[in-house]
């Protein structure tokens, strides 16, 4: 296969590795990292003066001031994407900072759905539904996938599939303390129905689509990442659930964060939203709690 456009990887973490694993068979990758990428040529952010594309595989809190370095350099064609799911330390998702930097000068967009990157870089398959400034970006990036194992499916409602993403870490706490507590595979299709119906009421009030909860970026990804023995927002909930510190702080708990330092919801109004808050401000009684919220005996 021939190299058909020049695609600047930023951050060569897991998910780094997992782009390289999907591109690299038809494309000319360059890595830019804070450490040097063994069995790549360093190269700094100036590359991005020639890149057709640039993708930002680094945690949503770093996201705006990469952006700001590398905007000033990006040609007029070049499309940036993201893959953060989170809210940085100003409570704005990647869409909103994108927007924030980028404006209308430059096109950008992001990946949402069940894309764990362990498994992308085993060979297996992944899905995304992709959200952009410019809808006539989407077939240029569905081309750099092409004979991958990426399936992209077009989005319109880029501020939905950003919040479905960011809501999805905070919700799948509880699947990680549902299962360490033993409470059965009825109460994981319980929580996965009242999660979708919260997400679902949450996205609306962020301006975004009904249908979105119910689409890869939201029902699909929280499915995901509520279950897979590589989903380290399941495990924190186990963790929690086992009385443990829950150790680095995750998307899902920084959201939390977030949620409460910009006053983001009423949080009053989303019962299953304030149980994972509750609980992971005060980890205690786990078990009565949770029963207490499905209305249950011990």
């Amino acid at each position: 296969m021939t190299s058909n456009s020049t695609l600047l990887i930023i951050g060569y973490g897991e998910m780094g590795h997992a782009m390289e694993a999907l591109l690299a068979p038809r494309h000319r990758l360059l890595f830019f990292d804070v450490n040097p990428v063994a069995g790549h040529a360093a190269v700094s952010l100036d590359a991005a003066a020639n890149a057709d594309g640039v993708i930002y595989c680094v945690p949503v809190t770093p996201l705006a001031g990469l952006a700001e370095q590398v905007f000033p350099l990006l040609p007029a064609h070049c499309i940036s994407l993201s893959v953060a799911k989170g809210l940085d330390e100003a409570g704005r998702p990647a869409p909103q900072i994108f927007a924030d930097v980028y404006g209308s000068e430059r096109p950008y967009g992001v990946l949402y759905g069940p894309m764990i990157a362990e498994e992308i870089s085993a060979g297996r398959p992944a899905f995304a539904q992709m959200g952009v400034s410019q809808p006539e970006c989407f077939d240029t990036v569905v081309d750099w996938f092409r004979d991958s194992n990426l399936l992209l499916e077009y989005s319109d409602d880029l501020t939905g599939i950003a919040w479905a993403s960011v809501l999805k870490n905070v919700y799948a706490l509880l699947f990680g303390m549902a299962d360490e507590l033993k409470l059965g595979d009825n109460v994981r299709g319980y929580l996965a129905v009242a999660a979708t119906r919260e997400m679902q009421a949450i996205l609306i009030t962020k301006g975004g689509q009904p249908g979105t909860a119910h689409q890869l970026a939201g029902l699909g990804d929280l499915v995901t990442t509520a279950t897979s023995a590589d989903s380290h927002h399941h495990e924190l909930g186990r963790r929690l659930a086992r009385g443990e510190p829950p150790g680095r702080v995750s998307e899902g708990t920084h959201t939390l964060s977030m949620v409460s330092k910009f006053s983001l919801l009423d949080v009053a109004a989303y019962p299953l939203f304030q149980l994972v808050r509750d609980i992971v401000e005060q980890p205690v009684s786990i078990r009565r709690r949770l029963l207490d919220y499905l209305q249950m005996p011990d």
